[in-house]
């Protein structure tokens, strides 16, 4: 049996972005993966009672997703509030879930400080990107969720496999 799937919500075509917007991931894996039961959805902030639409947040400081695990780093919002608390109980959600419902790969939207996985943008909320993952990303790795971006789906596919499990998979959690 293929293990299951975290998706970014977003990317399935939901309207739950900060902006209130979907960014929908469209390829012919997901309607598979879809058809077959093996998609488990979520929006990390809005499982937390963040808002719809809500202001835009970077990790401050140059840090990442590690660094606000760890305590040394906040998540801010453009006006300044800290939602490091929410964007925390954000990751230990997506966490609980992804193993709950068997996930052994997640597919997140990149550049979100929740989702980030190949980049996150550097806390100053000028556009600049830095290599780093987000909270959601940093927590599902190490519960030994493997994390792949939206732009990295080829990646993911061949990860799976033709048969449904990755090399050296007994069939998932």
């Amino acid at each position: 049996m293929m293990s299951k799937i975290l998706v970014s919500a977003c990317l399935m075509g939901h309207a739950v972005r900060y902006d209130g917007r979907a960014k929908p991931l469209v390829h012919p894996a997901i309607e598979r993966w879809m058809q077959e039961g093996l998609i488990v959805t979520i929006c990390p902030e809005m499982s937390a009672g963040m808002p719809v639409p809500r202001p835009p947040a970077e990790i401050g400081d140059a840090a990442d997703g590690e660094d606000v695990l760890a305590g040394a780093a906040r998540v801010v919002e453009l006006t300044g509030g800290d939602v490091t608390e929410e964007f925390l109980r954000a990751a230990e959600n997506a966490v609980r879930l992804a193993v709950d419902s068997g996930c052994r790969y997640a597919l997140l939207i990149d550049g979100s400080p929740s989702c980030g996985s190949g980049f996150i943008y550097d806390g100053s909320f000028s556009g600049n990107r830095r290599t780093g993952n987000g909270v959601t990303a940093a927590a599902l790795k190490r519960a030994g969720i493997e994390v792949f971006s939206d732009r990295e789906i080829d990646r993911l596919i061949e990860r799976i496999g033709v048969n449904g499990t990755a090399a050296g998979d007994a069939g998932g959690r």
